[in-house]
């Protein structure tokens, strides 16, 4: 299907470059609107129930913004609004965005050698109907043993401080320690595909 004749508006709900890239590969045009939310005060349990209570927060902040610009028009073509959220598993720890350096570097020595996981969430609504749909996503990661060298220059491009757990396994110096990826890139990178594609003809 071409983007530019699409019959209807998508909003990515994200400030993700990863998430931006992923759904323009789709074949997408989109706009980009972000939630100002405060994800540390949504805590749940489960990595699974966390990430979908955050994808439901950053959709219905972003739902009541659109509401207020389109209150003037009305519009014929449904907007579909994407939302996402993605965590690292480690072992029983949840880990989001590193605060530092220092917990970014701990975060890549403890993936040397061993395993994580990601749990990603995607949140469909169509804004004209109300429909909405959401499913998670997991994925398992295992690792060679990563040089400290290959760590260092990670945490001082500074890159690694953006992301969940400080887990960019697409990244040229990472990806020749990744050992085995049991689920897509795509949903470790915070926007599985396959996925997003199928809550979006659910929503329509």
């Amino acid at each position: 299907m071409e983007a530019a004749c699409s019959p209807f508006k998508i909003i990515l709900g994200s400030s993700s470059i990863a998430r931006r890239k992923i759904l323009a590969e789709m074949g997408y045009e989109f706009t980009i609107m972000t939630a100002d939310i405060d994800e540390k005060s949504i805590r749940k349990d489960k990595p699974e129930e966390l990430v979908m209570a955050l994808a439901e927060a950053k959709a219905n902040a972003i739902t009541s913004k659109v509401q207020q610009i389109n209150s003037q028009e009305k519009d014929s073509e449904p907007i579909i609004l994407i939302a996402a959220d993605t965590v690292v598993v480690y072992g029983d720890a949840v880990r989001e965005k590193p605060s530092s350096k220092e917990e970014a570097r701990e975060f890549l020595k403890g993936y040397s050698g061993g395993h994580a996981a990601t749990v990603g969430s995607v949140l469909v609504l169509n804004l004209k109907t109300g429909s909405r749909k959401g499913e998670w996503d997991r994925v398992e990661i295992f690792f060679h043993e990563i040089p400290d060298e290959i760590i260092e220059k990670m945490v001082e491009e500074g890159i690694v401080l953006n992301v969940a757990g400080g887990l960019i396994i697409e990244h040229p110096l990472i990806l020749p320690y990744v050992k085995q990826v049991v689920g897509t890139t795509d949903s470790v990178m915070g926007l599985p595909k396959a996925l997003t594609e199928k809550l979006i003809k659910e929503v329509l």
